[in-house]
């Protein structure tokens, strides 16, 4: 049993051992096979290489561009969202008005945001795709569909951006809508423009928030120059019609036009009143107005709206005529005028810092500097010179009459208008504008200065009183004259002029008066008593016809009295009394002094007649008919002329005085 098991054991090795060389002598066949098949494959592998090669990179260059794309989607996607959103709010708007104009507004806003969303994601979407688009681009995909694909989606998106530019040019949705906003803007202004120019409230404050608003969006969009073109065009046409209701004519009258201060004079209260209306009233609306439509803003949008308003209301020309004014020859009455121009300019100061100060209203702020310097030059100028002024007068003759001296009277009633509430103050601010150009001066000797200078113009009227009164012939006339300017200076107690010259002064000139009255009686008519009375004849010789001689020497004597009384009295009939009461005072003192020696005289005569027929003829006034003569004594001539007549006098008085008054540095 065991031999068995161990043969067949060994039978079974055998053929195990059989199988196994069959296999690995197949195996070996097969290996020898397989090498050379790798042989020949390695042979082959480099062009294989070259071969496969770009398609595994192409395959790699997908997936490394899918993260490209993918990043392009999104921007992609929301473009086509906010492109319809964009189509939506343009045809709302086109067919939208300006009549709720909140609504539109609205509109215009989110239109202006969808456009501007719009522009940034497709900004998005092409630095995605333009990433890709190079990559592409390589020579494997130059022609690829899917290249020439992206590059079309490019110049869409491209395309797309640049809606929201178009949109503001010329035809564009933007371009329209803003168009509408400015005519809304206009009609709002042209429905209101009538608004009354002085009022509290320029305009309605619904109005005012519509046009706020419209300026608003307008400034947004970098249009906010043609708005203001458009809102001073349209105010402008308030300000012609304005001005359409003043004659302004004399602001166009050259200097050569006008002889002197009296020819230009009448137009410088007018200009005042004017350019005060212009400048208070009628642009202090406007600057109200403008400051409010364009208070949003943030800008000077408002000054450039008043300098093209202060050219519609002719600033410029309301300037120049003022220097018009500086440029008259010197005189008195061109002093009182520069200060009336000074006041209105000082009166519109504050009106034109806050109004012209912007570097539009270059030109008015250097005419108004300008002026206002040949003004206070002017002006301080005449009022420096007014005593040697007052001193040149010296060598023309006094008045033939006895009367007061034009240069007296004017003077006198200059200095009290000088010194008066209308131009004291003036005249101060403009001393101390002048002395500041020079040196520094308290407000103190601004009046000191007044002062001095009137004292010394009042000092010199005085010396040309003397100097005058020293050229008449007729001491009576000499005495009559000075009786006459001393009663003139006594009776500006109550005056300015008569404050600051003090009552001393005042009582001296009084005093003056009555002691020239007295000198001018005792002269004149103190001699002519002295005819009536024996001590002005020589005694008859004794013995022989003793009446006789007494009715001859009484003949002689009414006959030299008549012929006296007639020629003193044609004489002083020429000379005049100014002052009512001085000449009715004097009358009445001559009509006592003269009257009652007469009547006792012919009282006395009256028997003589009696006796001498003859004597009658000598007998040529009554007392009555000389009372009236010597009662209407001295009565000033201008009572005698109508009123056009003495106002024509005054003129003349004033030209004289004016043309009299200039000083050149060579009389200096």
């Amino acid at each position: 049993m065991a031999d068995d098991e161990s043969f067949e054991n060994l039978k079974a090795a055998r053929k195990s051992l059989k199988a196994s060389m069959e296999q690995s002598s197949a195996l070996s066949s097969a290996i020898n096979e397989a090498g050379l098949k790798v042989e020949r494959m390695k042979e082959r592998l480099p062009s294989l290489e070259a071969a496969i090669r770009p398609v595994g990179t192409r395959k790699c260059g997908y997936f490394a561009m899918r993260d490209q794309i993918n990043g392009a989607i999104g921007p992609a996607a929301a473009v086509l969202k906010v492109y319809d959103v964009v189509r939506e709010l343009e045809n709302s708007l086109s067919f939208e008005s300006c009549s709720d104009l909140h609504a539109y507004l609205s509109i215009m806003k989110r239109l202006e945001e969808a456009l501007r969303f719009l522009a940034g994601s497709c900004g998005l979407a092409i630095q995605w795709l333009h990433d890709i688009v190079e990559f592409l681009e390589g020579d494997a995909f130059a022609n690829d569909q899917s290249l020439l694909n992206v590059k079309k989606a490019l110049r869409i998106l491209r395309v797309l951006r640049a809606i929201e530019g178009c949109a503001r040019l010329d035809g564009g949705v933007l371009n329209g809508a803003f168009n509408k906003l400015e005519t809304e803007f206009v009609s709002l202004l042209m429905e209101n423009n009538a608004t009354a120019c002085i009022a509290s409230s320029p305009l309605p404050v619904p109005v005012i928030q519509k046009l706020q608003a419209i300026v608003e969006r307008l400034n947004a969009a970098d249009r906010l120059e043609k708005c203001v073109l458009l809102y001073t065009g349209v105010r402008s046409l308030n300000a012609r019609r304005s001005l359409q209701a003043l004659n302004l004519n004399y602001l166009e009258i050259q200097v050569s036009e006008f002889d002197d201060m009296q020819s230009i004079g009448s137009y410088i209260e007018q200009w005042g009143e004017h350019l005060e209306l212009v400048v208070k009233h009628f642009l202090e609306f406007e600057y109200k107005l403008c400051n409010s439509v364009f208070e949003k803003t943030e800008s000077d949008a408002w000054k450039r709206c008043i300098a093209r308003f202060a050219e519609e209301f002719r600033l410029v020309s309301f300037l120049q005529f003022g220097r018009s004014v500086t440029k008259i020859k010197k005189g008195p009455v061109k002093l009182l005028k520069l200060l009336d121009v000074f006041a209105v300019l000082e009166n519109l100061r504050v009106n034109f810092n806050r109004l012209f100060g912007g570097e539009a209203c270059g030109e008015i702020q250097n005419l108004t500097r300008d002026l206002i310097k040949k003004v206070v030059n002017g002006a301080c100028e005449i009022f420096w010179e007014l005593p040697s002024q007052v001193e040149l007068q010296r060598r023309f003759s006094p008045p033939s009459d006895g009367g007061i001296p034009g240069l007296v009277t004017f003077t006198t009633s200059f200095c009290n208008q000088l010194l008066g509430e209308d131009y004291k103050p003036i005249l101060i601010r403009v001393l101390r504008i002048h002395q500041s150009w020079k040196t520094d001066i308290h407000k103190d000797e601004d009046d000191d200065l007044l002062l001095k200078q009137i004292f010394s113009t009042m000092k010199e009227i005085g010396l040309n009183l003397d100097a005058w009164s020293k050229t008449y012939e007729d001491i009576s006339l000499s005495y009559l004259f000075m009786m006459n300017n001393h009663c003139h200076f006594s009776q500006l107690k109550g005056t300015k002029l008569g404050e600051i010259m003090g009552n001393s002064w005042l009582g001296a000139h009084e005093q003056y008066k009555d002691y020239y009255a007295a000198l001018y009686l005792r002269e004149s008519w103190g001699k002519l008593l002295i005819l009536l009375t024996k001590k002005g004849w020589i005694s008859p010789p004794v013995g022989g016809a003793t009446d006789y001689h007494q009715g001859s020497d009484d003949k002689k004597r009414l006959k030299a009295f008549n012929k006296a009384f007639d020629e003193r009295y044609k004489k002083h009939s020429n000379w005049i009394i100014s002052d009512d009461c001085l000449r009715q005072k004097v009358c009445q003192l001559l009509v006592q002094a003269v009257v009652p020696v007469y009547k006792s005289y012919m009282q006395k005569y009256g028997v003589l007649v009696q006796q001498d027929a003859s004597a009658r003829k000598y007998v040529k006034h009554t007392t009555q008919s000389l009372e009236k003569m010597l009662s209407s004594l001295f009565q000033p001539q201008l009572s005698k002329y109508c009123g056009t007549k003495h106002i024509r006098f005054i003129g003349k008085l004033k030209s004289f005085l004016t043309n009299h008054f200039r000083v050149t540095r060579k009389a200096m």
